[in-house]
């Protein structure tokens, strides 16, 4: 089996990252091949994108926020992402286990004998009318009934980022423009219902994630695969699309997938120094980060650290497009 080192896997993660070449995609499609992009600071996308395309335009990106074609939600690890909605209205129930034990994980004292599923069903009826609500708003709502043991933010953010799937509207996340979050349901949003769960106990969209996983990050390990979407359940969907796949060993001996054409660069390709923003995918999207960044300096993005300095750039300044209000 082939081994690749550090540097083969830095050159393929640059590659699917569109950060060896800025990509002439248009927006929508850059932010489905990359499976949505880190959102909690909502003007970040901006440079994310700029970092990974030709000529970005950051209006074109606030303008399919607007029309609703791309989408700000919690998903993968519970963090907000930026992502389109067919990605979203796919994949929303999939995750929906993990989100509820990641907000427990938080408050689980908070909601000790508390019916999950009748707080959900009691908080969808409360926000059904899709009236644009603030997390403390959402619990205000359930206040009045009979839900004051968890206390006003426990009770929103676990409706909010875990039990309702929400979208955060607009203004919030668009160019240049500061705004607190305002939740509505999804499917008010989106104009139709989150894609249900397999009936038959298969996992398509487990095995969809596999391959776009893949696609955007790999070669990659299963720990690799989990520590970006946060999803525990996925050893069955990596079996059932196993003999889709090829495989390699890293310098440490660990099985890594791939898809068979994915591009793996030479690991000499000259690679141009580039702007990650804060809590970047790239290097999130990965257990083992090594090969993007060293030990020494993994945290910071962590931290919400970014680098401010030029890159051997092709485009303008981010904010100096043709159409930048």
């Amino acid at each position: 089996m082939t081994t690749l080192d550090t540097r083969a896997l830095n050159r393929a993660t640059l590659a699917r990252q569109l950060l060896l070449d800025r990509a002439d995609l248009p927006v929508l499609d850059a932010v489905g091949h990359l499976c949505g992009l880190q959102a909690q600071q909502p003007q970040e996308p901006f440079v994310g994108l700029w970092s990974r395309l030709s000529a970005f335009d950051p209006v074109l990106l606030s303008d399919l926020v607007v029309q609703r074609r791309l989408v700000r939600t919690h998903l993968m690890r519970r963090t907000v992402h930026l992502m389109t909605a067919a990605d979203v209205l796919a994949w929303r129930a999939r995750h929906d286990a993990m989100l509820r034990q990641r907000a427990l994980g938080a408050y689980r004292r908070e909601f000790a004998g508390i019916d999950l599923d009748e707080l959900a069903a009691a908080a969808r009826a409360a926000v059904a009318d899709g009236e644009p609500r603030s997390m403390a708003e959402v619990a205000a709502l359930l206040l009045e009934q009979r839900w004051p043991a968890p206390g006003r933010r426990a009770l929103g953010e676990v409706v909010a980022a875990a039990l309702v799937p929400m979208a955060q509207l607009p203004p919030r996340g668009l160019w240049r423009q500061q705004a607190g979050v305002r939740n509505v349901p999804l499917s008010r949003w989106l104009g139709r219902e989150i894609d249900p769960l397999a009936a038959d106990g298969s996992d398509p969209v487990g095995e969809a994630l596999v391959r776009r996983y893949l696609a955007a990050f790999g070669p990659a390990t299963t720990t690799d695969l989990r520590a970006w979407c946060g999803l525990a359940g996925l050893p069955a969907a990596v079996a059932a699309v196993r003999a889709e796949l090829v495989t390699f060993r890293d310098e440490r001996g660990r099985e890594l997938l791939d898809l068979p054409d994915a591009p793996r660069p030479d690991p000499d390709t000259p690679a141009p120094v580039r702007f990650l923003p804060a809590f970047d995918n790239a290097l999130l999207g990965y257990q083992d980060r090594g090969r993007i960044v060293d030990d020494a300096h993994r945290g910071l993005s962590i931290a919400g650290a970014r680098a401010w300095c030029w890159s051997t750039a092709e485009s303008p300044p981010l904010g100096q497009s043709r159409r930048t209000p």
